[in-house]
């Protein structure tokens, strides 16, 4: 039985995006599933917009969600050679010409056709005339002038392209550099790859590329061409519907896990099943699973996707992810056994990790630093309830233990002996130990805080 070979070939003109991504795990799904090899190439071929920094963050990326290939990364822009090789393969077995056409004569076969009704294209002059290379002489594809591009999309089924509607395309340039629907069509052949999953934007270019294999002898790979990701407005998905770079999610708090279980939701389905560890999707993902239909990428469900990673994820792994955040976006440097303390007060209801980190920020300041809500300080620290809070700060210290159950032991003793409401002193409490009306639980708040920086902030809230 054939080895099962996939390919992920980005272009390295931006950053790693959302569709890009998803089309990557399709393949490594694939791949891992049969026992198959998961192949990374770089399609370089347009050197003036491909960098080395889009290079390296494409591949960061694909090692942040986990994407491990097999073979690669391999260059195009190091291929040259080999693409040229079949180029004069092409041009020895009649299959290609050279063509000495300039680009303006060229456009003005194309309007020429335009006004009279028809298709665009070129109009095959070179065709015949035996030319040989030259200065500024282009390498076209001789394309059949009759019959059709036949093939069965592993998605949207049988596709029949009419060879009409082609010219003959060029395949390699005036520069002696190969068009990218030359490359591809070596590279994928000479690599063994075995099945083709792309977006279907790159489903016009299959026809042209199956003439490339059959005129070069080549076994033909399965095709199949998954539908965009729309925004929530229908529309292609673009940077107006907020962060595209895969990179950026990290930034924002979420998680590798949660962003692999809500990227192959955008396109493939099994059952009523919404969330998927990365060992289920190895066990569930199936190529018949994969929909017709675009996709829209939704906020709210990816944010609860996160939510249910960051509820059920490792306590010392997330507390490390906290930690990196912290540190890249304030002066802090919290340790991990405080972060690992803060983490399970913050993962039944924060969406990101960048949420925890701001909502969690009153943990990091001392005393003098901390920040207080004006407004909640003069609703909620009125003389009165200073005088309550000067007596707890009291007792407190003299607790043997400074635990959740010492704490609301505590208070509970200090409301039945002065009679008040649990409500009255919640809020000047939090107030005084969190410089604002929201945190978690009080009582596990002022545990992890630990007596001296709670006594601190108790003594600074009363010289407000």
């Amino acid at each position: 039985m054939t080895q099962i070979v996939t390919r992920f070939p980005p272009s390295p003109t931006g950053y790693l995006h959302i569709g890009g991504a998803r089309t990557a795990l399709f393949n490594y799904l694939y791949a891992r599933q049969n026992g198959g090899k998961f192949i990374l190439r770089i399609e370089d071929t347009d050197q003036a917009r491909s960098t080395q920094e889009m290079t390296d963050a494409i591949i960061d990326a694909m090692h942040w969600l986990g994407l491990d290939f097999d073979e690669g990364p391999f260059f195009q822009s190091e291929r040259g050679d080999i693409y040229n090789s079949y180029v004069d393969k092409l041009l020895e077995t009649g299959g290609a010409y050279y063509c000495s056409c300039t680009p303006e004569e060229v456009e003005e076969m194309r309007e020429t056709a335009r006004a009279n009704g028809l298709k665009p294209k070129y109009n095959g002059k070179c065709r015949e005339m035996g030319l040989g290379p030259g200065p500024g002489r282009v390498v076209r594809f001789k394309t059949p002038l009759t019959g059709k591009v036949v093939f069965d999309d592993i998605i949207k089924g049988p596709i029949a392209w009419d060879v009409q509607e082609m010219d003959d395309f060029v395949i390699r340039r005036a520069d002696g550099s190969a068009i990218y629907q030359m490359a591809v069509v070596v590279d994928d052949a000479e690599m063994g790859v075995t099945h083709v999953i792309r977006g279907d934007d790159h489903q016009n270019n299959t026809p042209k590329q199956i003439l490339i294999y059959q005129a070069l002898g080549f076994p033909l790979p399965k095709f199949g061409h998954v539908p965009m990701i729309l925004g929530p407005d229908k529309k292609k998905m673009s940077k107006r519907h907020g962060a595209t770079s895969v990179m950026m999610y990290k930034d924002m708090g979420y998680l590798p896990e949660a962003m692999l279980s809500y990227l192959v939701r955008l396109g493939w389905s099994h059952g009523d099943d919404e969330l998927f560890t990365r060992d289920e999707l190895l066990q569930k993902f199936s190529l018949e699973g994969l929909g017709k239909s675009a996709s829209v990428f939704d906020m709210d469900k990816l944010n609860w996707t996160n939510s249910h990673f960051i509820k059920t994820g490792d306590v010392p792994r997330l507390a490390g992810l906290l930690g990196e955040i912290i540190r890249s976006t304030t002066p802090f440097d919290p340790a991990q056994d405080y972060l690992e303390a803060i983490v399970p007060l913050y993962q039944p209801r924060a969406k990101t990790l960048k949420e925890m980190a701001e909502q969690a920020a009153f943990f990091l300041h001392d005393a003098g630093t901390l920040p207080y809500d004006g407004a909640a300080v003069a609703k909620f620290l009125t003389p009165e309830i200073r005088e309550h809070l000067a007596v707890m700060a009291s007792r407190m210290e003299a607790l043997p233990a400074f635990d959740h159950k010492s704490l609301e032991d505590m208070a509970a003793a200090y409301l039945e002996e002065t009679g008040l409401k649990f409500k009255a002193l919640a809020q000047p409490i939090r107030v005084a130990i969190t410089g604002t009306t929201m945190s978690p639980g009080l009582f596990e708040t002022m545990e992890v805080l630990g007596r001296e920086r709670t006594l601190e902030r108790f003594r600074k809230a009363l010289t407000l």
